[in-house]
C-alpha cells in the first residue's frame, strides 16, 4: 500500500523496494530469490530488480551484466514471478548508465529487452584514455578524479545526467547526487546547483520519478538526493519512489522508516537566512 508522509501534499509507496541487485552484476552478492525472500520479511508488497547496463566502457572490472546475465537474469525472474505470485508483485528492470560516447549502443541495448522499469544513472567518466567510476570508493579512482578536477567533474556528471534523460527513454533518475559521493566534506558550488535545477525540470517535463536512495543514509547520513534538492523537486510536483540500492538481501527495504521524517523536513519552509546546504561528507 502507499503511506503518506508528513508533509500533506506528498504521498510515497513505503513498501515498494525500486532497487536492488544481485550477484548477477559482479558488486553484489547474493541471488534474485534471497532477495525475494528478503523483501517479504520485510513486509514489502513489491520489489523491482534493477540491474547494471553499460556499454563501450573501457575499466578494470565488469560491474554490469552481459548479454547471457540478462538472459538469465529473464529466466529466473520468470520462475520468481510464478512462485511468489499474490505475495510479492516483482518486476524485472534495469539500471542503464550513461556513456555519452555511446548513447546509439545504449540505446539499442534498452530496446533488446522488456524491462519493466528503467533506471537512469551514470557512472565513468572518461578521461581520454579510460574510464574513471565517480562512484567508487577505490582510492586510485578517488585520486584520479581529484586531479582531473572536482569542479570538471561534478559539473560533467550532472550534465551527463541531463543528456541521459533528454535522449534514453527512462522511468526514474537514481541517486541523483552520489558523483564522487566518496570524497570527504564534498559540497556543491552555485553553478552545480543551476544544473540540477535544469535537471529536475527535465525530470518534471519528462513524468519521470526521483528516486530516493537510501544507501545515503549509511553513507552520509542522509539519502540521495539531499534535502535541499529533494525540496527543490516537491516544488515542481515531481514524484518520488524509494529504492534501497541493495547490494546484499539484508539491504532490501534498509532506512524506509526514516523516509517519512526526511521527506516532511524538505517540505517544510525554507529559512531565507540559512544557508543551502546540499553537501554532505561522504
Amino acid at each position: 500500500m502507499t503511506r503518506r508522509t508528513g508533509t500533506p501534499s506528498v504521498a510515497v509507496d513505503l513498501v515498494t523496494d525500486n532497487h536492488v541487485h544481485t550477484s548477477l552484476c559482479n558488486h553484489a552478492s547474493g541471488t534474485m530469490e534471497e532477495y525475494v525472500l528478503a523483501a517479504l520479511e520485510r513486509g514489502l508488497s513489491a520489489i523491482t530488480f534493477l540491474e547494471h547496463l553499460e556499454a563501450e566502457i573501457r575499466y578494470i572490472e565488469r560491474t554490469w551484466l552481459t548479454d547471457a546475465d540478462f538472459a538469465s537474469y529473464f529466466k529466473e525472474g520468470e520462475r520468481l514471478r510464478k512462485k511468489y505470485r499474490g505475495r510479492l508483485t516483482i518486476r524485472l528492470g534495469v539500471e542503464v548508465g550513461f556513456n555519452p560516447r555511446a548513447v546509439e549502443g545504449l540505446r539499442a541495448a534498452l530496446a533488446r529487452y522488456p524491462f519493466e522499469q528503467v533506471g537512469i544513472s551514470y557512472h565513468f567518466f572518461f578521461d581520454g584514455q579510460r574510464h574513471l567510476n565517480m562512484v567508487s570508493r577505490r582510492p586510485e579512482n578517488i585520486a584520479a578524479l581529484t586531479a582531473l578536477g572536482i569542479d570538471r567533474i561534478l559539473s560533467s556528471y550532472f550534465s551527463g545526467l541531463q543528456e541521459a534523460v533528454r535522449t534514453l527513454d527512462g522511468h526514474i533518475l537514481c541517486h541523483l547526487d552520489a558523483g564522487l559521493r566518496h570524497l570527504p566534506d564534498l559540497h556543491l558550488t552555485a553553478g552545480h546547483l543551476a544544473q540540477i535545477d535544469e535537471l529536475l525540470s527535465l525530470l518534471q517535463g519528462n513524468k519521470m520519478l526521483l528516486e530516493i536512495n537510501t544507501s545515503g543514509f549509511a553513507l552520509r547520513g542522509e539519502p540521495y538526493p539531499a534535502r535541499a534538492i529533494l525540496r527543490r523537486a516537491l516544488a515542481l510536483g515531481i514524484p518520488l519512489a524509494l529504492g534501497s540500492d541493495a547490494h546484499q538481501p539484508s539491504q532490501v527495504g534498509r532506512f524506509f522508516d526514516k523516509l517519512p521524517a526526511y521527506i516532511s523536513g524538505a517540505g517544510q519552509p525554507v529559512d531565507p537566512h540559512a544557508a543551502d546546504d546540499v553537501g554532505a561528507p561522504a
